[in-house]
């Protein structure tokens, strides 16, 4: 027994560690999990540092199609929310502005490394933040019996609060309600709906349920109209 340890393990012991090692190492280096694999992976623009009082007032906000290289193993597991695109805002004014989007301001893993980066540029338009009272106009829809239509239409909050960039805010001159369905209604009813405004900038400050009263009335018959 001693003799056949001295013969084919010990003999040369540490040279035949030696090379274990290095097959494990070449073994590790081809493994699959160690193979090079790309990935595209698309993800929002993350805006840092906004001035306050300030808004974006560019309508389309650009997503970025980040494409990444790195180990099988890392690519196989990744999410967009391992990805990040940075553009930090913090010297805009308002106007125009053209910002780089390079591989500096992608937030990554260590073990990726980022191949390419759509759109190169982002083109974005600024504007002063603006705030003020709009009215709420109605939207009342329905049929009604003989005899019988809408005499007055009665909302309350009769305003509401809007902001957004300046221009934009500028140009709306009142907020709507979402359609009111008042089919049927004798004297009077009161229906609870929603405030919107077109204007995809524009926002509600503090969104709150909007009561619309419909009020009606007798029509006078056709002989009695002249």
């Amino acid at each position: 027994m001693m003799d056949f340890l001295r013969r084919w393990v010990l003999h040369n012991f540490w040279l035949k560690i030696l090379s274990l090692l290095i097959a494990t190492g070449l073994w590790l280096a081809i493994s699959p999990d160690q193979e090079s694999a790309e990935v595209a992976v698309r993800v929002p623009i993350e805006f840092e540092h906004v001035p306050q009082h300030l808004e974006i007032s560019s309508v389309t906000i650009p997503e970025a199609q980040i494409r990444v290289r790195g180990p099988e193993r890392v690519i196989r597991q990744l999410s967009a929310a391992d990805i990040q695109a940075e553009l930090e805002l913090g010297d805009a004014k308002p106007g125009e502005r053209t910002f780089d989007l390079t591989a500096q301001q992608i937030r990554h893993q260590r073990e990726l490394h980022v191949v390419q980066v759509v759109p190169g540029q982002v083109h974005l338009s600024f504007d002063t933040t603006l705030t003020r009272e709009v009215e709420i106009h109605p939207r009342v829809t329905g049929s009604f019996l003989a005899g019988e239509q809408i005499a007055k239409v009665v909302v309350d909050p009769e305003k509401i609060q809007i902001t957004g960039p300046q221009h934009h805010v500028e140009m709306m001159d009142a907020a709507t309600t979402d359609p009111v369905d008042a089919s049927g209604t004798r004297t009077q009813a009161t229906f609870v709906t929603n405030v919107y405004v077109a204007d995809p900038l524009v926002q509600v400050v503090q969104p709150t349920p909007v009561h619309v009263t419909v009020i009606m009335e007798k029509t006078a018959p056709a002989e009695n109209r002249h």
